[in-house]
């Protein structure tokens, strides 16, 4: 079984007194089960896009359906707690454990998984380990903190999840691994994902399906290899070549001779 479609029909929004546009009549489909990576400049509208899923973000027009439900037809409350959301920032509550953490949103719904077994059980999905269960936010690392965010965004029994630079204050070796094994994670739960990341190399690494956005409009969008093979357009190539060129430098230093013992410290 896979995560759910979701499809953007026209959506726009705009912000502040002269209305500017942050996102500008965006249309596209998702399939169920899918990953997408919405990649972009900071400013591109991103984030807003995203948040038009679960009603952060109230779209000026247009719509967006979840399995072919209009999301403005259900209250919000009730939409976020059936929708995974992981953010940089995790959010997790100070003054409760990790299993209290990730028990509170099917507690709030009244279904889902909120016993200690089924809390375990998603802890170990997210590859952390029993004796974390009953520690304060503050007494994890930040990777261990924002495996606790996947695990409560999935404790409600989401198959659809949202995720906004979920690895970005991470360094590199955690981010990776965490990033590696949530697409473990999504192929393994046949989740629907869609997230946005200022990572290039991350979203090609991991992502089915890449969307660049400009101006909060679509302007690239294809698969990994196609992006690779430059059939994206020029958005994108500028975008995957960040990537390319630091692994070319990489490649050029590792072969670079080490200078002698007259120019050593010169």
């Amino acid at each position: 079984m896979s995560g759910p479609p979701v499809v953007f029909a026209g959506v726009t929004k705009r912000y502040g007194v002269a209305g500017s546009l942050a996102v500008d009549g965006v249309s596209l489909a998702i399939a169920g089960g899918s990953f997408v990576a919405l990649v972009g400049a900071s400013g591109s509208g991103k984030s807003t896009l995203l948040k038009t899923v679960n009603r952060l973000v109230a779209p000026d027009a247009g719509r967006v359906t979840v399995a072919g439900a209009d999301v403005a037809d259900e209250a919000p409350a009730a939409l976020r707690r059936r929708i995974g959301y992981v953010f940089q920032n995790v959010g997790l509550f100070p003054h409760m454990s990790v299993a209290e953490n990730v028990a509170i949103i099917p507690r709030l719904s009244g279904d889902g998984a909120g016993g200690e077994a089924s809390v375990a059980g998603l802890l170990g999905r997210v590859g952390l380990a029993a004796d974390r269960a009953g520690r304060l936010p503050r007494e994890l690392s930040g990777g261990e903190q924002q495996r606790v965010g996947v695990a409560r965004a999935l404790a409600g029994g989401a198959s659809l999840m949202l995720m906004d630079e979920p690895f970005g204050a991470l360094d590199p070796l955690t981010r990776d691994r965490l990033a590696t094994g949530y697409r473990a994670l999504h192929d393994e739960i046949g989740l629907t994902t869609i997230m946005v990341t200022h990572d290039m190399a991350e979203a090609l690494l991991i992502a089915d399906r890449v969307l660049v956005m400009r101006d909060g409009r679509i302007v690239a969008d294809a698969t990994p290899r196609a992006m690779l093979a430059g059939e994206a357009g020029p958005e994108a190539a500028a975008l995957v070549e960040v990537p390319r060129g630091q692994a070319e430098r990489l490649r050029a230093l590792a072969t670079k001779p080490e200078p002698g013992p007259e120019t050593r410290g010169a």
